[in-house]
């Protein structure tokens, strides 16, 4: 079984935290790519870390946390091939995966707390993309990431 790989600034620690407990108590492998500590630090490294291993298909899913969830969302969706959903709530989260098959869940910690965040997880986990008109749409992303693509390989950024 793969690992799902989770990642946070200090301002989504504690949510970080809390959702790896309840991924562990289901059985599930958690990798964690940080921060260890509510000790102040900047998002777009950890955000970088985590989206390089899913581009690189090392692993087939994240979960990134932050204050609003909009910076991991940047900085992740630079990356070919991850597709990172901002979720709020269950019908976000259902139909991220079933419309758009993300890869990365991201949850802002100042809107979503433990409870519902483990719920929002719990439906972005056990829902299936769907395929069929969804299928075609996801081609054309690909179309348009390689189009795009970078041709040097992208470092974390420095302090």
């Amino acid at each position: 079984m793969q690992a799902i790989l989770i990642a946070a600034d200090h301002a989504g620690f504690a949510l970080k935290e809390k959702l790896k407990e309840y991924l562990t108590a289901k059985g599930l492998a958690v990798k964690d790519l940080g921060v260890y500590s509510k000790a102040r630090c900047d998002y777009p490294m950890f955000a970088c870390s985590l989206s390089r291993e899913i581009s690189s298909s090392r692993y087939k899913q994240g979960i990134l946390i932050c204050k609003t969830g909009i910076g991991n969302s940047i900085v992740a969706n630079k990356f070919p091939g991850v597709r990172a959903a901002l979720c709020y709530n269950l019908e976000a989260a259902r139909l991220s995966r079933e419309h758009n098959d993300s890869n990365v869940l991201v949850l802002g910690a100042a809107f979503v707390k433990a409870d519902l965040g483990k719920r929002i997880l719990a439906v972005w986990l056990k829902t299936k993309f769907s395929g069929s008109r969804h299928a075609r749409r996801l081609r054309q992303i690909k179309e348009i990431e390689k189009k795009l693509s970078l041709r040097a390989p992208i470092e974390n950024p420095k302090h």
